[in-house]
């Protein structure tokens, strides 16, 4: 595939491109750019909100350019003030390495894994000297750090503004200058940081990137920026069940902007959700399968819209659904046994829905340690919604009749 050739595809749900024009050349140019995302490990988990950077980046992927994804280890202890109305509070070097190994699990669920680049922003703003960070705050005036709308505000209300949360746009600016990025993806709250690694790259002799701006996606709430520190997000590595419940639980206006900027969907079928000539019950479901699909495979989708008419539509008693899984093992790790089951999508997120207390075998809480014996028939419970009558065999061993 060409390097040039969908550029209206790689321009469809942005908001803005810095400068447009300029991007299309460096398309029609036919070279294979570098294209680069950062991602702050905050939280210790991607939701759907995310992913819509993602998303775009892996089209730039499938057009045949490199992904170059900075997972900010160090920008994340600083804190990025984008769009914050008080000072972020500052996290510690084992919070953001243990988020940062969550994120380089989960990234991959969107972005091709062979063809991205993964580089950690520590390796070279960690290394920086005070006469390194000098040079580098000389590159911006206080009176341009103002102008921001999230700084302006907090200035005019006299929130406190640190110093650290000036050094924030340059840092991230600097990766752009190692990494040499041509194009730099972000939300429209990243807009004055994009802007800043340009001017940055610039400087240092290069091709100032050209920035593309997302939208920001709404959570759950319908108002505010999908976050988990909020309770308004749907996690990638949320269980199928729970997962489609969410997504049929939004109102029918944010329906129509999760399918502009998480379906993949042609845009007729888009307009005509929008137009209201599809049921919104048909197109929820259909966009619920769509995004459950997505992260979770086919089956799992069916399974769980199945579960959603019965549970929820229907209003049907849940059953517990038999389950039999073989292993030459004698027994299994309670975490192995949620993913195998289907419960989770890894053993990483069966292990914090254990230490969250929402796992239970025949009606006891279990921790991490426990493990699931074979030929023993136990009922299995996870969460409110997810309950499977497990029983473990021998690979040869017959079933019950």
């Amino acid at each position: 595939m060409t390097a040039d050739a969908h550029p209206s595809q790689l321009l469809r749900g942005v908001v803005q491109t810095y400068p447009e024009d300029e991007l299309r050349d460096r398309l029609a140019a036919g070279r294979h750019l570098r294209v680069k995302l950062g991602v702050d490990p905050t939280a210790p988990d991607i939701h759907l909100g995310h992913t819509v950077v993602l998303t775009k980046l892996r089209q730039f992927q499938d057009e045949g350019h490199q992904a170059v994804l900075i997972i900010g280890d160090f920008t994340a202890m600083v804190g990025d003030p984008s769009g914050r109305s008080a000072t972020r509070p500052t996290l510690s070097a084992a919070e953001v390495e243990a988020h940062a190994r969550t994120y380089e699990d989960q990234v991959f669920r969107v972005l091709d894994r062979q063809r991205t680049e993964v580089r950690r922003n520590s390796e070279w703003l960690a290394r920086l000297s005070l006469e390194d960070a000098i040079r580098l705050a000389s590159k911006m005036t206080v009176a341009r750090m103002l102008e921001r709308d999230d700084f302006e505000k907090r200035h005019r209300k006299g929130a406190p503004i640190g110093l650290h949360e000036f050094l924030y746009p340059l840092l991230q600016g600097y990766d752009s200058v190692v990494v040499r990025a041509d194009v730099e993806l972000g939300g429209t709250d990243q807009t004055f940081n994009l802007l800043v690694g340009r001017d940055l790259q610039r400087d240092a002799g290069q091709q100032g990137q050209v920035a593309v701006v997302l939208p920001i996606l709404e959570g759950l709430d319908g108002t505010q920026k999908m976050s988990k520190s909020l309770g308004n997000h749907i996690g990638i590595e949320e269980p199928p069940e729970a997962m489609y419940g969410k997504i049929m639980s939004i109102s029918d206006a944010l329906m129509i902007r999760y399918y502009e900027l998480l379906s993949s969907q042609p845009a007729d079928r888009v307009r005509a959700v929008a137009k209201g000539e599809i049921a919104p019950m048909a197109a929820k479901k259909a966009l619920a399968a769509e995004l459950v699909g997505r992260f979770h495979g086919p089956t799992a989708a069916e399974v769980a819209g199945r579960f959603f008419e019965e549970r929820f539509q229907k209003r049907t008693a849940y059953e517990p659904t038999p389950v039999e899984v073989r292993t030459p093992a004698e027994d299994v790790w309670i975490c192995q046994l949620i993913k195998d089951v289907g419960f989770a999508a890894s053993t990483s997120a069966a292990r914090r829905l254990v230490a969250q207390g929402g796992v239970r075998v025949d009606g006891q809480a279990v921790d991490v340690n426990f493990r699931f014996r074979r030929g023993v028939h136990r009922l299995l419970e996870v969460g409110r919604r997810r309950l499977a009558a497990v029983t473990l065999r021998a690979p040869g061993e017959g079933s019950s009749p």
